[in-house]
């Protein structure tokens, strides 16, 4: 491993320092690299201040140790000579410092068993075994489609009307390249194109405010922002006009049979007077 040791001094020192000189009785680190068959231990366990010679040789014997290895009191009792009282006080003290945790678990068969994990930095909760060797790659799941905004509705969504909105998102693409839509889109954009046509809009109309002032930029979600300008630009209803009266009905001229008077009516006869004077309904 190409690391650096971290007991080296940060810098050179001064030989004229006598209390840091190598014959002033100071440690002399001869070190050589290691590429096979070594444990990686931290100084905050080396020189940790609270934990016992015991405690912290335990520590670095378990952290050599291969996963699935023993080490129960037992087990260690057999190894060492610090007998079991004094490895089952180190364990506690790894324990309570972060550097064991042991719980108890039934396994299947009905036995409860002890399951230690071994911490090389306590309060890095990573998982159990994380320095195996790594197991086949996750798949990565695709990435989510991204929806297109909702449209406006028709009021009356006639088939006709629908497949004039159709029609008319099919010819966009005439207009700009960029307004290319796929089937998807299209059948998602028409209700909203069918709702401002049945605002008393022409084609035209339409196809123009789509169109108009597009940005100069490419298009990555053309139908995207076709649906934000149906919906944002939606004209309102037109007024709800009254019903106009029926043409009022004009009768042929007659020629009254009593007077010779001329008169409207649906059929020859005679004039309303002549027909008050012989007593007959106007």
């Amino acid at each position: 491993m190409d690391t650096q040791n971290p007991s080296a001094p940060s810098r050179a020192q001064s030989r004229s320092a006598g209390k840091n000189h190598p014959h002033a009785g100071g440690v002399v680190h001869e070190n050589a690299r290691h590429t096979e068959r070594f444990t990686v231990i931290g100084n905050h366990l080396a020189q940790h201040p609270e934990l016992s010679l015991v405690a912290r040789g335990l520590a670095v014997y378990i952290q050599s140790l291969p996963a699935g290895a023993p080490v129960d009191i037992k087990t260690l009792a057999t190894r060492f000579p610090e007998g079991r009282d004094r490895i089952a006080t180190a364990l506690r003290d790894l324990e309570a410092h972060g550097y064991l945790r042991r719980t108890r678990e039934r396994v299947p068969g009905g036995r409860i068993v002890t399951r230690t994990v071994s911490c090389n930095r306590p309060g890095h909760r990573g998982r159990a075994g994380e320095d195996q060797a790594p197991g086949p790659p996750k798949k990565r799941q695709a990435p989510r489609k991204r929806l297109l905004p909702a449209v406006p509705q028709p009021c009356y969504p006639a088939p006709a009307l629908l497949q004039r909105a159709i029609d008319l998102l099919s010819t966009l693409r005439r207009h700009d390249p960029r307004l290319l839509l796929s089937a998807t889109d299209t059948e998602h954009l028409a209700p909203g194109v069918a709702a401002w046509l049945e605002r008393d809009l022409t084609p035209t109309d339409v196809r123009d405010a789509l169109t108009a002032r597009l940005p100069m930029e490419p298009l990555h979600r053309p139908a995207a922002l076709l649906a934000h300008r149906l919906t944002a630009q939606l004209p309102p209803l037109p007024p709800i006009r009254p019903p106009a009266p029926p043409p009022q009905v004009r009768h042929p001229f007659q020629t009254c049979d009593g007077c010779t008077r001329v008169f409207r009516a649906p059929e020859p006869g005679r004039c309303r007077d002549c027909r008050g004077d012989l007593g007959e309904p106007a």
